[in-house]
């Protein structure tokens, strides 16, 4: 799984994630403060990322979507994303995907796009728009994230796409995502704290799944 860290502009932590092998997470919240720039690493060379849309940041202050951030965003960053998160509702269920299929056809020039499954969403409702190019990004509320997240795993290993898992911080989470055969996942933790990258990293390169840990 490759493991992606939120982008932080502190030079120690930058090379610790670099060294251990993470990518880097983006978004029209974090890019801001960094004046607009793709994510950079402390040689000032671009750092492998992937493009959030902000959405959950706006859900947690109580704020609406700003759409023309993440404009702002898919023009500086979008092109060099790994992969880029459509925008959603958090905890929108089939509005949420309605909301995400008004925007995909626009991205379609991106080389991967991610439509995040919210709480209330069905395996049925999310399947006939998955692709090579289209993925899944598993969010949602953290207990409905946790208890569907296998069946997501099934239906992206059915349909041959690309599986992320958001808000991941624990070793035993981290253990869910590689139990549910995820290609990536995030979180903050070893952005924030960077004394958890070892043994997060060690997490996520166990080759032996623990049913629970």
């Amino acid at each position: 799984m490759i493991p992606y860290a939120s982008w932080t502009g502190t030079y120690r932590n930058l090379d610790a994630l670099r060294g251990a092998g993470w990518h880097l997470l983006t978004g029209p919240h974090i890019m801001r403060g960094h004046g607009w720039r793709t994510p950079r690493w402390t040689d000032k060379t671009m750092a492998p990322h992937g493009l959030d849309n902000g959405a959950w940041t706006a859900y947690q202050k109580g704020e609406p979507f700003d759409a023309p951030a993440f404009e702002r965003a898919l023009d500086v960053a979008g092109e060099h994303a790994d992969w880029i998160v459509v925008p959603d509702i958090v905890a929108g269920g089939r509005e949420s995907l309605e909301f995400s299929l008004s925007w995909l056809e626009r991205m379609r020039q991106f080389k991967l796009n991610l439509l995040a499954v919210q709480d209330g969403m069905e395996l049925s409702d999310i399947r006939p728009h998955l692709s090579d190019r289209v993925g899944i990004f598993v969010g949602g509320t953290t207990d409905w994230k946790i208890d569907t997240m296998l069946e997501w795993g099934q239906l992206a290993k059915d349909v041959g796409c690309y599986l992320h898992i958001g808000r991941v911080n624990t070793c035993r989470r981290i253990r869910l995502c590689q139990r549910a055969g995820a290609d990536s996942f995030d979180g903050t933790s070893a952005t924030k704290f960077i004394s958890t990258l070892p043994r997060l990293d060690h997490a996520r390169r166990q080759t032996t799944i623990w049913e629970w840990v």
